[in-house]
């Protein structure tokens, strides 16, 4: 589970960078399709703070897999 969590976590933390890269400089327009901002319909116009609160979350999840672990 714990490996599953990880990977999750690289996954989500991936899309909160690319998603806020791409909103602020539009580089990665090949990736517009792949995001998940730009895939849900409901965070247009809150790209970016959607973007940052993806990262934070993947980040979240990689720290709680690694404390997970250590304990173990």
């Amino acid at each position: 589970m714990r490996v599953i969590v990880e990977i999750a976590g690289y996954v989500l933390l991936l899309q909160g960078v690319g998603g806020l890269v791409n909103t602020l400089f539009g580089w990665w327009q090949w990736a517009e399709g792949l995001l998940l901002v730009n895939r849900l319909p409901f965070l247009s116009g809150y790209e970016i703070f959607s973007a940052i609160v993806i990262g934070v979350l993947g980040f979240a999840m990689i720290a709680a897999a690694e404390s997970r672990k250590k304990a173990g």
